[in-house]
């Protein structure tokens, strides 16, 4: 257990000691940095809460592509640059390097959402106070702090589904550079033509990966798929999810990794 931990932590340094990380992590931080000062300095009557909202809503879609590109990099990064010889040549089997890659992933999401929710939150307070009437949509009984940790709770979800799913693409493909733009491709592209199907009225068109993001609508209260519960949309992701996996690991453990 010990030495998967270490390389579990192995893992971890290869995030943690590119450059491009923590100019990521500065660009998530500098955004809302930015709109709070602005609307301290021009808005009219501002509300910490109606900040941080659209903060999270400002950076979420843009975090989701950093980790989509930290996860295509993830396994066709170790062809690209040779290094997966390194890894084979250890006592660790396949099946215990894919996943602490994959835990690392996790991690990384955990942290990035962590310090997002925390720093907005913490921000907006010192500046904008705790006062103000503002109201989340749909908001209810909710209080306004476990109404905003519901929504990034749900786009933890969403964006577990999407690296995922970049992922299983690094798995495939041995360059890094190639699965990095097909994963973001994917994921932007995908959603314009989600975007599209929607109007079809036919019944498979509700089990298109795409329609099923935006989790925070259904909070809300208007989902993409008017008819469909949260739960039903959760179901459809928990299907990719396990498929996104399921290849990623038969896809592994089948290739000749040192070729």
């Amino acid at each position: 257990m010990f030495e998967f931990l270490k390389l579990v932590q192995n893992e971890n340094m290869k995030i943690y000691r590119r450059t491009r990380t923590w100019v990521m992590f500065a660009i998530m931080l500098a955004i809302p940095l930015a709109m709070s000062v602005i609307g301290l300095l021009y808005g009219e009557d501002p509300d910490m809460w109606a900040y941080a909202r659209s903060e999270a809503l400002a950076v979420l879609t843009l975090m989701s592509i950093f980790a989509v590109v930290i996860a295509a990099d993830s396994v066709a990064g170790e062809f690209s640059s040779g290094t997966i010889k390194l890894l084979l040549i250890r006592p660790w089997s396949r099946s215990k390097i894919l996943l602490s890659k994959y835990l690392a992933l996790a991690l990384f999401m955990l942290l990035s959402m962590a310090l997002l929710f925390v720093f907005t939150l913490l921000l907006n307070l010192a500046l904008f106070g705790s006062g103000g009437d503002y109201t989340f949509p749909n908001q209810g009984s909710m209080s306004h702090f476990a109404y905003l940790a519901a929504f990034y709770g749900l786009s933890l979800i969403e964006m577990v589904v999407t690296v995922t799913m970049a992922f299983m693409i690094s798995t495939v493909f041995r360059s890094g550079s190639l699965a990095i733009g097909l994963s973001i491709f994917v994921l932007l592209g995908g959603q314009i033509i989600a975007s599209l199907l929607e109007w079809l009225d036919k019944p498979w068109v509700d089990y298109i990966l795409f329609l099923h993001f935006g989790l925070q609508r259904h909070l809300a209260g208007y989902p993409m798929i008017a008819d469909r519960t949260l739960g039903f949309s959760l179901g459809v992701l928990a299907g990719y999810y396990v498929i996104f996996m399921a290849l990623s690991w038969y896809v592994f453990n089948r290739r000749d990794v040192a070729a």
